[in-house]
């Protein structure tokens, strides 16, 4: 049994196409199947039920997918550790951005780790913290930046806090409350908002600052795209609360401070069980590049 023919059955797994996944593996389709069938003769099971327009996992097939995986990703730690302790930091690095990150420059962060670790492969997916934090756990990434309501910590990972912010009313430019010094939650518990779904930690904060002023609203538009999120309170149609440094200088935008409004923190989290190479590399040069207060006692490596 051979690592690459483990590839092979993960990406046929994944693609459900034995074209598709010979493209992926950069192989011809007629290698790719005859390394498959090889690998079915020696387990004595066959791993795919195949028809001329379909692909599908047999029991069998989805018994040993997981395990191909973990033999894979063992594979690549192994060869990592090995140039790490050589001094090259090799591997992979798969990093979580909520989309209203204030404290971290994402994009000159991964610039400057880049051209410091081009062996490293990055991968950026974007998301909620809830989401983030299982899949930390899970061992399916390394390291993310969390937006937690205050009083919130991040439980099950290791993580330093980055940022404290208190959020402002959001208002188009031409909105009546647009100019004034400051609010309250109850004078613009009438308006109609938008926000981020129901149940997520982007979410939370303001719900919690609404419910301990005991005054309710009115979530117009639920979205995760903050470039919606401004353009539709642009448009005059709702008003939003959030981080002032989302909108400095945003044309058509105007923000009014809130004397009771929602706070939140932004961590950066990982794994406190063996974090690899890579992610030990990004987060000295976080910790390098930008000091801040540790949170709960726990320190970056």
């Amino acid at each position: 049994m051979e690592l690459q023919q483990m590839r092979y059955v993960v990406a046929v797994a994944e693609e459900r196409n034995f074209t598709r996944a010979a493209e992926r593996c950069r192989v011809v389709q007629s290698a790719l199947s005859h390394q498959i069938k090889a690998l079915e003769r020696e387990l004595g099971v066959e791993l795919f039920a195949r028809t001329s327009r379909r692909v599908e996992l047999t029991a069998a097939g989805e018994a040993f997918l997981p395990h191909a995986r973990a033999s894979l990703e063992s594979a690549e730690r192994a060869h990592a550790d090995a140039a790490a302790a050589e001094g090259e930091v090799r591997g992979s690095l798969t990093i979580g951005l909520i989309p209203t990150v204030t404290a971290v420059d994402a994009p000159a962060a991964l610039a400057a780790f880049h051209r410091a670790h081009p062996a490293v492969k990055i991968g950026l997916r974007g998301g909620g913290s809830n989401e983030f934090i299982s899949e930390i756990l899970a061992g399916h990434m390394d390291v993310a930046v969390l937006g937690l309501p205050e009083h919130v910590a991040p439980e099950g990972v290791a993580s330093r806090e980055l940022v404290r912010e208190k959020f402002v009313a959001v208002v188009a430019e031409s909105h009546p409350l647009a100019g004034r010094r400051g609010l309250s939650l109850r004078d613009i518990a009438d308006e109609a908002f938008v926000d981020f779904p129901v149940s997520t930690p982007g979410r939370a904060q303001s719900d919690l600052a609404f419910a301990a002023a005991g005054v309710q609203r009115e979530v117009a538009f639920e979205v995760m795209d903050l470039g919606i999120v401004l353009e539709l309170v642009r448009h005059g149609l709702v008003i939003a609360l959030l981080s002032p440094a989302l909108v400095a200088g945003v044309p058509g935008l105007a923000t009014v401070d809130l004397v009771d409004g929602p706070g939140r923190v932004e961590y950066l989290a990982w794994s406190a069980f063996n974090p690899s190479p890579a992610a030990l590399a990004f987060l000295a040069y976080l910790n390098t590049a930008s000091p801040q207060r540790r949170s709960g006692g726990v320190v970056a490596p």
